[in-house]
């Protein structure tokens, strides 16, 4: 496998109902580059990645976006700051591989992010896990998978309005088992509970199924 390299360069407005031909780049673009390596630690096949990004649009420490929507409560207006910036490693590595399928692996995977202290509402983040396929005798479709993530947020946000809007980190905890009922057709049961970043909020835990099929 060789290495893969990318760069891309987006509109910082979110129009994914409309054309965003009134409102291309009136807010700056946004820049990313990522590279990813294949590697071979102890003979299995692992990859390391990074990648950057760099806005140079204007944004509040509160604007919404399809990871953060802050619209639910009470929200208050910061100062507008212009250009934000991102860094972002990944990893995964396999520790055991089957002679017979190569296919069949076990690994585990990570992620550490960090980004400016204001205008993003994020300093910083970590994930990381266990995935592979099934342990249970038969099952040698499935797959599993087990992870945690830490969200920090940022002290900009955090000490903007600490009486009024009491903000901490967020962590928590997913489970999935992937159900190869057929070798089209695959049911996947979904387990996580969050503690979020709000302190004012509880503890959540949510159940989810998916349903996939191919044609």
């Amino acid at each position: 496998m060789q290495p893969v390299a990318s760069f891309a360069v987006f509109d910082t407005n979110t129009t994914p109902t409309t054309t965003g031909s009134e409102s291309f780049f009136n807010n700056g673009v946004t820049m990313v580059a990522n590279v990813n390596l294949p590697t071979e630690f102890m003979g299995l096949p692992g990859h390391q990645g990074l990648i950057g990004t760099y806005s140079t649009g204007s944004y509040i420490n509160l604007s919404p976006t399809v990871y953060f929507d802050p619209s639910v409560g009470v929200v208050i207006a910061s100062t507008p700051k212009k250009g934000s910036w991102s860094l972002g490693y990944n990893f995964d590595q396999a520790f055991w591989v089957s002679d017979t399928d190569p296919r069949k692996r076990w690994g585990v995977f990570g992620n550490l992010g960090i980004a400016d202290n204001n205008p993003s509402p994020i300093r910083w983040m970590a994930s990381t896990g266990i995935s592979g396929t099934s342990p249970i005798a038969h099952r040698e479709n499935d797959t599993f998978g087990v992870g945690y993530f830490y969200v920090g947020t940022s002290s900009a946000l955090q000490n903007f309005a600490p009486k009024l809007l009491p903000l901490g980190d967020e962590h928590g905890v997913e489970l999935y088992y992937n159900v190869a009922v057929t070798p089209w057709c695959h049911i996947t049961p979904d387990i996580q509970v969050v503690n979020p970043f709000r302190q004012r909020v509880d503890s959540s835990l949510l159940v989810g199924v998916r349903a996939k099929i191919d044609f």
